[in-house]
């Protein structure tokens, strides 16, 4: 059976990277899309391309850190589709800056998008979800919602908390006997736009950009293609897996981490040095 055929399936981070990987894939087996982005532009690329595969689809840009917003959105597709099947919360945001440097600005910032927008949408539309009868949940978490890496405090500790939301989500829905499965997207170093669209959030919140850091981040961490990214979210997805691991990065460190903890800081200091040629976080702002 095809799991995926005549569903309605939301992605939010449409416009891009995984995202869009994720609508074309499900296009390409038969689902119903409901899509947004905060970008609009891409957003309706990504729409284009799914309604040229065949697919249903609804559009709406959509901040993804306003819950009213979020509810509206949820309550628009509803109308639109009359039913909702999988939420795919995708959608996020990075920034590069050492806890010493880091303003509470840019936490608040950074969790406003990758955690807050996790619970939104399952919030908003986990009892159409449960209504559906055949409900499924998946929150892109990542890598770094399993390892810790520095620099990366706002994002690891947003990822890290989308992960423990979503294994909370499965346990009460099975608790609760609930048709709804939740799954957790741990991916590692995909091709996509996150490290350009990290210095577009630096800029606005004002802090500095490393742009040779980000150049070595690119090319020697971000090497699997989004579209066999998202052939693998969405055979885990068929096989209903809480943890769904994406890349052989992905695998190994949650490998790594289960194995020997005590170790982990460590061998992250001397990956980091060696990959971006010493410490980026060893001095102070004035």
């Amino acid at each position: 059976m095809n799991p995926f055929q005549n569903k309605v399936a939301v992605v939010t981070g449409a416009g891009s990277g995984i995202g869009r990987a994720l609508a074309l894939a499900l296009a390409r087996r038969g689902a119903r899309l409901a899509l947004s982005d905060i970008g609009e532009a891409g957003l309706n690329e990504t729409g284009a391309l799914a309604v040229a595969l065949g697919a249903t689809v609804h559009l709406q840009r959509l901040d993804v850190s306003d819950r009213q917003a979020f509810e509206a959105y949820a309550a628009a597709v509803v109308a639109h589709h009359g039913v909702v099947h999988q939420v795919y919360n995708n959608a996020g945001v990075a920034l590069n800056r050492g806890i010493l440097d880091s303003s509470y600005a840019e936490y608040e910032k950074v969790l406003a998008v990758n955690l807050w927008g996790v619970i939104h949408g399952t919030k908003a539309f986990l009892p159409h979800l449960i209504a559906s009868g055949d409900g499924h949940v998946i929150n892109v978490s990542s890598l770094n919602g399993l390892l810790a890496y520095p620099g990366l405090s706002h994002y690891c500790a947003s990822k890290f908390a989308v992960r423990g939301f979503t294994e909370v989500l499965a346990i009460e829905m099975l608790q609760g006997g609930h048709p709804v499965a939740a799954s957790g997207v741990y991916p590692g170093g995909i091709k996509t736009n996150i490290t350009a669209n990290s210095q577009v959030l630096s800029k606005s919140l004002g802090v500095p950009v490393d742009a040779e850091r980000a150049s070595k981040y690119d090319a020697k961490l971000l090497r699997f293609s989004a579209d066999t990214a998202a052939e693998i979210v969405l055979d885990g997805v068929a096989k209903k897996r809480l943890r769904i691991l994406v890349g052989s990065d992905a695998r190994m460190v949650d490998k790594l981490v289960r194995a020997l903890p005590s170790m982990v800081p460590r061998l992250v200091v001397a990956f980091s040095q060696r990959v971006h040629g010493g410490s980026a976080f060893s001095k102070i702002s004035p």
